[in-house]
């Protein structure tokens, strides 16, 4: 008798099929250097609808804030004009500082450190793969965003830029199994390896020697090693020392800097030599936070 649906491949025969084309993209992404070219196309392309689907909120947080009371809108102006007083204040002793910093360091023949360059970038999704912390922010190529770029919030260090599309970006969070980024204790100058374990509120440090001076409480900053991150900004602070003789090495844990789990505005860096033009310098920074006369 003829079926009136005829029977196609078997389970197994499509199984089989699915696991050797998965094979060969997993081996053509490694070893074909046109695959990743082809994946920023794809990236690009799939850009509007990514732009689509963050519609919603984007909506509804301007509905949100049109219906934001007159008394509310009062306050918060206040308590900025508050915050803006409070960091002129600062800046104008960290002005002093710095130029006290680079007369020193003319005077110990040192290099002096360039200015970085900044641009604000806005969240547009989360990686929903509980294995892989990554985002993807409203900042591409158009931008001159870069692979490798470095990437903060208000508090610290965030990750790095690892696929550049047209108009976004992905970056890759320091919480990440698979990053690792050098940085030192800011106490004592002590270099050490932090890095992701997979957890948004917690980092490792990796190969620490039992006798290594740190502390719990200990910030650590970034190094500047690997010509990846600038020096000088926050990673986390050491939240426990664990010393067990039986290990090779001490255990250490770090809490992020970066508040990981709320990211919505982030601050992408340039260094001052290869900056676009729409990224703004921190003398820009300070001439417009200063009071107009």
């Amino acid at each position: 008798m003829n079926e009136v649906f005829p029977r196609g491949p078997s389970l197994f025969t499509r199984l089989g099929f699915v696991l050797g084309f998965s094979i060969l993209a997993m081996f053509a992404d490694t070893k074909v250097e046109s695959v990743a070219t082809f994946r920023a196309y794809l990236t690009s392309l799939v850009s509007p609808l990514q732009y689509i689907a963050n519609m919603p909120g984007v909506l509804l947080s301007w509905s949100a804030s049109s219906l934001t009371s007159r008394q509310n809108l009062i306050e918060e102006n206040e308590k900025l004009i508050t915050q803006m007083t409070l960091m002129n204040e600062q800046l104008q002793r960290f002005v002093v500082l710095q130029q006290e910093n680079e007369k020193l360091r003319t005077l110990l023949d040192a290099p002096v450190q360039s200015e970085m360059h900044k641009m604000i970038a806005e969240l547009m999704a989360v990686d929903n793969n509980p294995y892989s912390h990554q985002i993807l922010i409203n900042k591409g190529a158009i931008d001159g965003v870069f692979t490798g770029q470095s990437v903060l919030d208000e508090n610290g260090i965030i990750g790095q830029i690892i696929e550049v599309g047209t108009t976004n970006s992905r970056v890759l969070l320091i919480s990440d199994v698979t990053h690792a980024i050098p940085a030192r204790v800011s106490r004592n100058n002590v270099t050490v390896v932090v890095s992701g374990i997979g957890d948004l509120n917690e980092l490792s440090l990796e190969h620490v020697p039992h006798s290594t001076d740190i502390q719990e409480g200990d910030m650590l900053i970034s190094s500047g090693l690997g010509n990846v991150f600038p020096q000088g900004y926050p990673i986390g602070t050491i939240s426990s020392i664990v010393r067990d003789e039986g290990q090779p090495f001490a255990q250490v844990k770090a809490i992020p800097s970066a508040k990981l789990d709320r990211i919505k505005y982030l601050l992408l860096l340039w260094p001052q030599s290869t900056a676009p033009a729409q990224a703004v310098s921190a003398v820009e920074v300070n001439t417009s936070l200063e009071p107009s006369q």
